[in-house]
């Protein structure tokens, strides 16, 4: 048997993507970026060169026929982000696609076949297909603080002369939509579409509904919710908070059958509906309203007479340009069984999830026509078993079903979701079960690809805290607080925390979609705004927020090796660049800020924000070293966007005054600290590198002093500070100290959360005592920079700068931060990394696993390299290249799972 068979049989490929997802349908990228993974139990496997067929039919591929674009044998590594170089596709073209590797050891078989399709692609395509909706209140429907609106049930009969051999439906439906053919629901999303600013973009999903329709008779039907379009609060601060206008959707089906002819069916005034369905109100701060006694039987299938029901009317489009969407929608991703359930003084029920989760509740209750059953969501309980509620603001948080008594009836809402673990349920006639319930969790539908545990009780408990709270303020944007009335998509909270957030889920496209939002909601003359999409019109400006725009970015390449983003973004980073420049750079220091260090520990615990100036840093301070720290970024992508050299020496010669201006007026060489002397003031130059040479280390030593003994070993930043704390501490050598800051369970600290209950992370470091008009048990930003340092600095998972999306990952734990063992593995896109470490005394054990077309740089701080074991060889004696750098040994391993251990 040859090498090469051999190889075939042990190498293969996995994983196909497009744009990062699997089998897309409807994409609107012209020249898409390919992926794959390389799946074998061999070891130091590096690929050499890739070959890609991709074909309009399946046949056509089957027979090796690249009728779109046949690479051809390219000698590369490259094994994500290839981009496709073919034909140039049309709307609605597919693309059926395979791809070989060769290695060092061997070429694999062909890859299981992958496709994907193109969405519609020209604003003309789409101009044929008439918008629909209804712009009128019904009966109980009403504009105000608290907007009612009905859902509206509408359907379309239609008849299909001959055999369908392919079909695809192409859907906008604003502001939510759920979508049937013939009764059975189209699709396992919900809460679709992804939400966007409508004035600037809409999104449309693509659906194969082959399968769904048959020669003859069939009704397309459709209930549209409000979301984000019929905004929750109408005619309500309207100089704040945006709205979009009525429900409304855009159709086209578009149907090929077997002989060989096309017929397109598409969204007119023909459509019927009715505004009287079941679903009475759907708002997703105040919940929804169902009435099973109002439910239209077989309303979306073609035994059902509409005669009575209303035509639809054209109605004006949202404004925005139509795209693809190219990030998944939100699922029903992972459900809770209820822990207990409690009845109190006046008859109704507490249920308790025993976790505080984002979603919906799904009930099964028994009794008479008309019963009402509501359901009020909360976080927390007062000392007298009550719902606490008064940090939800005017957020009514409740659903409610009316029954129409004919034995287990069994439903959850469609349109609303809550952040929750306590509801108080009202409206039982009998004692209901724990079984009746099941908490539904709602996110956007990605892979969880980290896990982390470690010798420390308290980290892993607030690495399940920040699990549940991260994926809980997952929807189709990054928010905030999802139990009250706010569920804002900050910029200043996912700055870093974006970051973080990748080590644990697979978040590329919906950062990816992010950028967009935030590129859309820029000004004409480069505002950024606080929220973006901008469904608050906070357009304050400053750096701290409005840098998450390059921040993300930088993530996406580091973590992704994704390069897109900012060749992209470029143009509009730099227009925000020079728009701050030119309106707020004051004797080259940054002047304008808006939010401060948000959310110091402050001087009382009742209250929300310090006033003490002593614990406050100059918001000159954070702007100046902040946007010192962007316009490094700008250099380097200045480069990957090969751009002018005049762009690059400009960024250059700016951060140079800047940095000037900023240690003239801020440093005092004397003490060695910045300003006041803040732990904040003082971590930012020194992460950003703009301490006068010479003197890093002791403002660092001034640094230590003020967390170590003035703050007593604790946190005392807010969200700017703590997203460079751990690493900083880290990375100039105190490790332990950091560790200590992770493992507080006293107050402030993640583990003080921990202790008094918290499920999820707080808004507030004094979250359970602080003012109710600000405090969010479920907020991501005062992580910080914490899981970033759990992965790369305790277990050892970092993607090199050089090499980025972890094609070379430098493995580098603090052994001697406290912790005595770590065991945490990390999903590339590449494949499977992981680390396992365990230290007793002065031995260490570790076990790292480096996935295939990748390599490892694993540093080794203990003992020397006489003690160390590869594999149970000694290391001088095994075949690994190793090095010494900072009196470090460096080992350089391929692919492949190893054993080392230092003695």
């Amino acid at each position: 048997m040859s090498f090469s068979a051999i190889a075939q049989n042990d190498i293969k490929l996995k994983q196909l993507e497009c744009e990062m997802l699997t089998n897309p349908l409807g994409i609107d990228v012209l020249n898409p970026r390919l992926s794959w993974q390389i799946d074998t139990n061999q070891s130091q496997v590096e690929q050499t060169a890739y070959h890609i067929l991709v074909a309009s039919s399946q046949e056509k591929l089957n027979n090796n026929e690249a009728d779109l674009w046949d690479s051809g044998k390219v000698q590369s590594d490259a094994s994500i982000n290839v981009y496709y170089n073919g034909k140039t596709l049309d709307s609605r073209d597919e693309a059926f696609w395979k791809v070989k590797v060769w290695t060092n050891k061997g070429e694999t078989n062909w890859s299981e076949r992958a496709l994907w399709s193109m969405g519609i692609l020209t604003y003309a395509e789409w101009k044929s297909t008439r918008w629909i909706g209804h712009n009128t209140l019904f009966e109980g429907d009403s504009i105000g603080q608290f907007s009612k609106l009905s859902a509206r049930y509408v359907r379309k009969a239609i008849n299909l002369e001959k055999k369908v051999k392919q079909a695809k439906v192409y859907l906008m439906g604003m502001g939510l939509y759920e979508f049937y053919i013939n009764g059975e629901k189209i699709g396992s999303q919900v809460l679709a579409p992804v939400p966007t600013d409508y004035t600037k973009n809409v999104k449309y999903n693509v659906f194969d509904v082959s399968s769904q329709l048959k020669q003859g008779e069939n009704v397309l039907g459709t209930i549209l919710g409000n979301g984000r379009f019929f905004a929750m609060r109408q005619e309500y601060k309207p100089y704040k908070i945006k709205s979009f206008g009525f429900p409304k959707m855009a159709l086209q089906l578009q149907i090929e059958y077997e002989d060989g002819s096309k017929e397109t069916i598409k969204t007119d005034q023909s459509w019927k509906f009715s505004p009287h369905g079941p679903i009475r109100e759907n708002n997703e701060y105040d919940g929804e309203v169902y009435d099973a006694t109002k439910e239209i039987l077989n309303w979306n299938t073609t035994n059902f007479d509409d005669s009575d029901w209303l035509n639809m009317m054209w109605v004006q489009e949202p404004g925005g340009f139509y795209e693809g969407q190219m990030t998944p929608n939100m699922k029903v991703m992972d459900s809770v069984k209820p822990s207990a359930i409690t009845k109190t003084k006046n008859g109704s029920y507490i249920l308790d999830m025993g976790q505080n989760m984002v979603g919906w509740l799904e009930i099964k209750v028994k009794g008479n026509k008309g019963d009402t059953i509501s359901m009020k969501f909360a976080e927390s309980l007062k000392a007298d078993g009550s719902l606490y509620i008064a940090n939800l603001r005017d957020a009514r948080v409740t659903d409610t079903y009316i029954l129409k008594g004919e034995g287990d009836e069994i439903w959850e809402p469609k349109f609303v979701y809550h952040g929750f673990r306590y509801v108080e349920i009202k409206g039982y006639n009998y004692q209901p079960k724990l079984s009746d319930f099941i908490g539904k969790v709602i996110y956007d539908d990605m892979e969880t690809v980290g896990t982390f545990e470690c010798s420390n009780e308290t980290m892993n408990q607030v690495f399940k805290n920040a699990f549940w709270g991260i994926r809980g303020n997952y929807k189709g944007m990054p928010i905030d607080c999802p139990q009250r009335n706010e569920r804002q998509p900050w910029l200043g909270d996912r700055t870093t925390g974006a970051y973080g957030e990748s080590f644990i889920f697979d978040n590329q496209t919906l950062y990816r979609k992010w950028l967009d939002d935030i590129k859309y909601s820029q000004t004409l003359d480069g505002g950024i705004p606080d929220v973006a999409p901008a469904f608050w019109r906070y357009y304050g400006d400053g750096v701290t927020w409005q840098g998450a725009y390059l921040k993300v970015a930088d993530m996406l390449y580091q973590q992704f090796g994704d390069e897109e983003g900012i060749k992209k973004h470029y143009p509009y980073m730099k227009k925000w660049v020079l728009y701050m420049e030119d309106n707020y750079l004051k004797n080259d220091l940054m002047t304008k800020d808006k939010y401060g260090d948000w959310c110091v520990p402050p001087e009382s615990l009742e209250i929300i924000r310090s006033k003490d100036p002593a614990r406050l840093t100059d918001g000159e301070v954070l702007s100046s070293a902040f946007y010192y720290h962007l316009l490094q970024l700008m250099k380097k992508f200045a480069k990957i966007s090969n751009t002018k050299a005049s762009d690059i020496e400009y960024y250059d010669a700016l951060a140079n005054r800047v940095k000037t201006a900023f240690n003239t007026k801020y440093f005092n060489k004397e003490n060695f600290s910045y300003a006041n002397n803040t732990v904040t003031a003082n971590v930012l130059p020194l992460a950003f590198n703009m301490v006068p040479e010479g003197y890093s280390d002791k403002v660092f030593e001034n640094m230590v002093h003020q967390v170590e003994v003035v703050k007593n070993g604790h946190v005392s930043t807010g969200v700017v500070g703590i997203q460079f704390l751990m690493r900083t501490l880290t990375q100039f050598g105190r490790g332990d100290l950091a560790f200590k800051l992770a493992s507080n369970k006293t107050y402030p600290s993640w583990g003080y959360m921990a202790e008094n209950g918290a499920t999820t992370i707080w808004e507030l470091w004094n979250g359970n005592t602080a003012d109710p008009k600000m405090n969010s048990q479920n907020h991501v930003m005062l992580l910080g920079d914490l899981i970033i340092w759990y992965y790369e600095n305790m277990a050892g998972v970092k993607s090199s700068e050089t090499n980025p999306g972890f094609k070379e990952i430098i493995m580098k734990p603090d052994f001697d931060a406290g912790l005595s063992y770590v065991k945490a593995s990390y999903k590339s896109s590449y494949g499977i990394i992981k680390s396992h470490w365990n230290k007793k005394g002065k031995r260490l054990t570790w076990e790292v696993t480096v996935p295939p077309n990748t390599s490892a740089k694993v540093y080794l701080t203990l003992g020397n390299q006489s003690k160390i074991k590869i594999n149970k060889i000694k290391l001088d004696k095994s075949e690994t290249k190793f090095s010494t750098e900072n009196n470090e040994t460096v080992l350089e391993l391929k692919s492949g799972t190893y054993h080392i251990s230092v003695n």
